[in-house]
């Protein structure tokens, strides 16, 4: 008798715990739904600028060894 009581406590509390994580589950869905994120990606989807801006090289002068370039740096 009071192992079959056991099994019942224990297969209820685990009934009820798969609840509870499935209503947190929806109500998190919910509010990621309703949150609005922006672009994944900067740059798609989005308006073209009038004129473009030229890009900034990271690339050292031609001509610097590696030692010049690293004394420059400092």
């Amino acid at each position: 008798m009071q192992t079959t009581v056991t099994i019942a406590v224990i297969l209820a509390v685990i009934i009820a715990g798969m609840f509870l994580i499935h209503r947190l589950n929806v109500q998190h869905a919910e509010r990621i739904g309703a949150f609005r994120y922006s672009d994944a990606l900067p740059g798609i989807g989005r308006r073209t600028r009038k004129s473009r801006r030229a890009t900034v090289s990271n690339s050292p002068p031609a001509g610097t060894t590696r030692r010049e370039q690293r004394q420059g740096n400092r």
